[in-house]
């Protein structure tokens, strides 16, 4: 096997495998695999599926062996003359060169097209990398201002962190005198509350002479010429006492006008009187 060999591939667009065994070789220099020139050549009028020219010849399509015998090696231009043999030769030759020229070509076409491509795809990297190092300065300038305010507000914090513990102390400070002076207070309120003597209450004082009882009507002027041994008007006042409580056995017995009081209990004349 030469080394040229393996230069020799399909034509057909899509394919572009490596001949090997059978290939379909026309008249116009091109040469397919056998499994898409089967396809191709099947039907009438055949058309070149590289240059879409007609081959309606005889020999314009032509299924050869890429590996023959030697047996046919021997016998295929035995008994042709050198200058056909040549001619054929020749013309082998020139098929040969016009496939590696093609295949130069298209690698050229192909080298042409990713180089293209490459150039295109540099370009757009360098866009964004132009992007993304503007958008990379912009973060660093916006990080070095957020770090200066981050600074600003730890210096603010500290101040108000001093400031609040200078608060707490004065407070604290504040607290404490509050409740030594509570304390000192409440001792001297106890001790003020010892040492004071108790309350009594001031007793009620009537105005009025201890003797016989007077009967009163519902006019209180004793009449003329009436007034026994003994008999006096006499007039009330209290002092101020807490009150007494209507149940108790108390002097008088007050109740509302118009009703009858208790007796004297030195007589049997009954007192009429208004409450005060």
């Amino acid at each position: 096997m030469s080394v040229c060999e393996d230069m020799l591939l399909c034509n057909y667009s899509k394919c572009r495998v490596r001949l090997s065994g059978y290939a379909w070789v026309t008249a116009c220099s091109h040469i397919f695999c056998d499994q898409h020139g089967s396809g191709e050549f099947s039907h009438s009028p055949a058309v070149c599926p590289a240059c879409n020219s007609a081959l309606s010849g005889k020999l314009d399509i032509v299924r050869t062996e890429l590996n023959p015998s030697e047996e046919y090696k021997a016998m295929v231009l035995a008994g042709l003359r050198p200058e056909i043999i040549l001619d054929i030769s020749s013309r082998a030759l020139a098929f040969w060169t016009y496939q590696v020229h093609q295949e130069r070509l298209y690698q050229e076409y192909t080298y042409s097209k990713a180089e293209g491509q490459l150039k295109q795809m540099e370009k757009v990297y360098t866009q964004q990398l132009h992007s993304k190092d503007m958008e990379l300065t912009s973060m660093k300038s916006e990080v070095s201002s957020l770090k200066k305010v981050l600074e600003e507000y730890k210096k603010k914090f500290t101040e108000l962190s001093e400031k609040l513990m200078e608060r707490n102390r004065q407070y604290q400070k504040l607290q404490g005198l509050y409740d030594s002076l509570r304390l000192r207070n409440m001792a001297v309120a106890s001790q003020e509350a010892a040492q004071e003597p108790p309350m009594m209450p001031q007793p009620v004082v009537f105005g009025f002479p201890l003797g016989n009882c007077a009967r009163f009507s519902g006019n209180t002027t004793p009449r003329q010429g009436q007034r026994g041994e003994g008999d006096f008007p006499f007039k009330t006042f209290f002092a101020s006492s807490p009150p007494m409580d209507k149940s108790s056995n108390s002097f008088f017995s007050f109740t509302s006008p118009g009703n009858e009081l208790d007796q004297c209990p030195g007589g049997n004349r009954a007192y009429k009187m208004k409450r005060m």
